[in-house]
């Protein structure tokens, strides 16, 4: 995505002899423990003093500020403006501990920031010991020498983000490094690209800018007197050569001195155990233990959601010192499971295969892409995480591509993937710019690189690292017009960022995923034309993004067919509730200054508007509010018909290759959630609630599926399967008119072979010829419409797919369908919402306002009397709220 144009956690317990440390969301505890957390109350102050609160770590300024009652909410109306001096100030974070005898006569201690937001000098007892500039890594100082009996003050002075990266930009005199600004209409910050933090904190195409200042990880004291654990990792291996897994286990120690351990590792489930004797040198030092797995135990593997189960190990890592003290006792989770990225010839077709392979089985990844679920980091709450991530999965997706503005998540996101099977596209935190390549700028990066491959590569749910996001794009189709005569300049900074620095320390980091230099990508394609290629885009290889507003969505045929889809989308608005949180009623209308406050893509209202009037009545109403609702619920009717259409074409593309393009085996669109409440190509928004695009993602990424089209004036139909096994499928065709609930007729073809893993046409027929011999042939392309859904010999496979044989607003007949509801609670405690209607109705809406939770099915074509949904609360409810807040909404009810 490009701001400047749109086209279980694992359980740690370790017995050391007093040395402590919480690991990158391990949960840590042991004998003897000397540690002291100091995420307790802190102050901050501004640079002049004139302000001076209570603030909490981990947090930041903006968080404290609005906790303290100094500032209102954030996202209400204007406020991302208003409070744009809150990162244009210098803070600092004050706090006081005291440090008992014992901990004071530890050989070593200790002073860890888990993490630093951004660009902060950090003292203890009024002496520096050290710097910050890295939002993404984990700093330690050693303190020992500066405690002292009684009170202790650590001081961390945070420097404007703002400030610091127009220094920086300014100092780096020789050549620009582009892009300077957003545009304009971001109402964003400059420079983003010379301060290692979050890209997007600047503003974007979707989201507010809030440069945020502050201690948003952990801090803590660790004292030891022999070691203390850095890291562990654990990467599973399969050697093919012996038939058989060896688990490297990794681990990171620092040493007071040279110490000898005995390390045990036992997977005791496979029967596995090994000791081995290790020699930790004095200071920090990295051990790799293989653990090879008993040949004669099947291991069960781990995969992707939709393919099978998420099987996990207990893992056993037990240290003792030569004369028998335990110093080491960790248990974690190793998940089994190989994965590899394919680029190989396709028969009939030039160019190159791109596709993930895992556990030796190909994969179609279905998903989305993830951005930062809200601006302060430290509201993003555990529930929030979880609820995200279950609602993708409930879509039937099984892959998000982290991306490369945000930030590299917390653990507990990649330990739910984890669990519940979804694959990760992980990106490097650098998006639509080039970087400064400095020394010091490149020396942060690698510390930065280092440290978020050892705490994700034992994480299964990562299949893939990516560099950054469409910054070869950006070089190759020149985004900021860099003369020809200075190009060479940036490419070779771009070289030695991505490729000399960043993929090197990760093919030495971790050889067990691979490694992408960018998205889009020609892969090994573009790592053949020297990291740039000509045509980041060319469809015969790699990923594409693609974005075209202007262009009729409907029109499948000019849609690519690329090897990849991992982004592309339409925007929409969210629902009313959700905006009301954060607006007044003057803002209630689509051309008021709030709604254009809150577009940061340019011309992006207009463009919804221009995109939904190809296909639909806009909404008339005389009711000013009543129009703006409606005119919300039609940018979403617009978004969710226009990525489904484009969804499916992916999917049949699969197994096609045509004019040498297709074998397309992932589609990952733009994008997943939101950050805050307005405008963007999400299909969740703020606050969790699903939007029609995500409800029709559950059945467009549906394991089998119909896909409808017109292709020359036929209806051709294929049956998508993500199965392992084959299946004997025939399509059903129901023609119903608009003005009738009474299908005029159905026809059923015979049974076809649809292999496992694949796409197969298995019906095609003249439209004309359907609709002639259809009843009394009295269906037109006008007056009637096409339901169609796929059978076995015992039942219906996959969900009811529909196609419109004309536009909705040149329809005739269409009905006002005169909708009536009633909520029930099951026996289960759950709810159910019965619906009646007089006519076909699409796009049939069901909305309970501010009520949390989602329906079972919602937005969908109605053309039965009589249809029940369920409503699955994510909170305390009632039938009497539910019947009081329920509206439900067709298309023929907004003109």
């Amino acid at each position: 995505m490009s701001a400047f144009r749109k086209r279980g956690s694992f359980l740690v317990v370790l017995y050391y002899v007093g040395s402590f440390h919480v690991l990158f969301g391990y949960n840590v505890s042991r004998e003897e423990q000397r540690d002291l957390s100091l995420n307790r109350k802190w102050t901050i102050q501004n640079s002049n003093g004139s302000l001076s609160l209570p603030a909490e770590v981990p947090g930041c300024v903006h968080s404290a500020l609005l906790k303290q009652g100094f500032i209102k909410d954030l996202y209400f109306r204007f406020n991302d403006v208003a409070y744009r001096w809150i990162a244009l100030d210098n803070w600092t974070y004050t706090t006081t501990f005291s440090s008992s005898t014992e901990l004071r006569a530890k050989q070593r201690v200790q002073l860890v920031f888990e993490g630093v937001d951004t660009v902060a000098s950090i003292s203890l007892n009024g002496v520096v010991v050290g710097k910050t500039d890295n939002m993404f890594r984990r700093y330690d100082f050693s303190v020992g020498q500066l405690l002292r009996e009684g009170e202790n003050i650590v001081k961390v002075s945070l420097l404007s983000p703002v400030v610091y990266a127009s220094e920086r930009s300014q100092a780096h005199s020789s050549y620009s490094v582009p892009p300077d600004c957003p545009p304009p209409v971001q109402k964003g910050e400059c420079h983003v690209n010379f301060i290692r933090k979050a890209q997007s904190s600047f503003s974007w195409d979707w989201g507010p800018s809030f440069p945020t200042l502050g201690l948003w990880k952990g801090v803590h004291l660790e004292a030891f007197d022999v070691l203390r654990l850095i890291h562990l990792s654990t990467v599973p291996v399969y050697n093919s050569s012996l038939s058989q897994w060896v688990v490297k286990v990794e681990v990171l120690v620092d040493a007071v001195e040279e110490t000898k351990v005995q390390v045990n590792l036992s997977l005791m489930e496979l029967s596995t155990e090994q000791t081995f004797m290790v020699v930790f040198p004095s200071g920090q030092s990295k051990n790799t233990l293989s653990l090879h797995v008993n040949t004669s135990n099947q291991v069960k593997l781990w995969w992707p959601s939709g393919h099978g189960e998420q099987h996990s190990y207990h893992l056993s890592v037990r240290g003792t010192m030569l004369e028998g003290t335990a110093i080491l006792r960790t248990d974690t989770q190793v998940y089994f499971r190989t994965v590899e990225l394919v680029q190989e010839p396709i028969a009939g077709s030039p160019g190159l295969s791109f596709y993930f392979r895992v556990n030796k089985k190909p994969i179609f990844l279905k998903g989305s892409n993830w951005i930062p679920a809200h601006a302060l980091q430290d509201l993003v709450s555990p529930a929030d995480v979880r609820n995200l991530l279950q609602s993708s999965v409930s879509a039937n997706m099984n892959a998000l591509r982290v991306w490369g503005g945000g930030v590299y998540e917390q653990d507990m996101f990649y330990s739910l993937c984890d669990e519940m099977g979804i694959m990760i596209w992980q990106d490097f935190m650098f998006a639509c710019a080039m970087y400064p390549t400095e020394p010091d700028f490149i020396e942060t990066v690698r510390e930065e690189v280092v440290q978020q491959v050892r705490r994700l590569k034992s994480h299964p749910s990562v299949i893939v690292w990516s560099g950054n996001n469409e910054n070869e794009a950006a070089l190759a189709t020149n985004w900021f017009g860099i003369p020809v005569a200075q190009q060479p300049r940036y490419h070779r900074d771009y070289v030695t960022l991505y490729v000399d620095n960043i993929r090197a320390i990760v093919q030495k980091e971790d050889g067990s995923r691979p490694f992408l230099v960018s998205s889009p990508t020609n892969g090994v394609e573009s790592q053949q034309e020297g990291w740039v290629a000509h045509d980041p885009y060319d469809l015969h290889y790699g990923d594409t993004h693609y974005y075209s507003y202007s262009h009729d969505c409907w029109d499948w045929t000019a849609l690519p067919r690329t090897r990849f889809a991992s982004e592309y989308g339409f925007q929409s608005w969210p629902s009313f509730s959700t905006l009301q949180k954060v607006s007044v009623s003057e803002d209630w209308s689509y051309g008021s200054n709030f709604s254009s406050h809150r577009q940061h893509h340019q011309t992006g209202n207009q463009q919804m508007l221009q995109q939904a009037g190809l296909h639909y009545h806009l909404p008339a109403s005389a009711d000013p509010l009543k129009r703006y609702r409606d005119t919300l619920y039609i940018t979403q009717v617009m978004q969710a018909q226009c990525v489904k259409v484009q969804t499916e074409f992916y999917r049949r593309s699969k197994s096609d290759v045509i004019e040498g393009k297709g074998h397309t085996m992932g589609a990952l669109y733009w994008q997943l959630n939101d950050i805050w409440q307005g405008p963007s190509w999400s299909s969740i928004e703020f606050g969790g609630k699903w939007k029609m695009l995500h409800y029709f993602a559950k059945d467009f990424f549906s394991p089998v599926l119909p896909v409808g089209f017109e292709d020359q004036g036929s209806l051709v139909v294929y049956a998508v399967s993500d199965l392992s096994h084959d299946l004997h499928l025939r399509t059903v065709v129901s023609v119903y008119e608009w003005s009738s609930l009474d299908p005029v007729c159905t026809v059923a073809s015979g049974l076809v072979l649809v292999e496992g893993g694949s796409a197969e046409v298995i019906h095609k027929q003249p439209i004309t010829a359907l609709l002639a011999g259809c009843g009394r042939g009295s269906c037109t392309r006008l007056t009637c419409l096409l339901t169609f859904h796929l059978e076995d010999v015992n039942s219906q496979q996959g969900p009811i797919n529909h196609l419109f044989l004309s536009s909705p607003k040149n329809t005739q007949r269409m009905l006002r369908p005169n909708i009536t509801a009633e909520v029930q609670q099951d026996e289960m405690g759950g709810y159910t919402v019965t619906l009646q209607s007089s006519a076909v109705a699409a796009f049939v809406w069901l909305d309970v306002g501010d009520v949390p939770g989602r329906f079972g099915t919602n937005g969908f074509l109605m053309v039965t009397r009589n249809r029940t949904v369920t409503f699955n609360p994510w909170g305390p409810t009632s039938t009497q709220q539910l019947a009081q807040a329920l509206t439900v909404t067709s298309l023929r009810d907004v003109y």
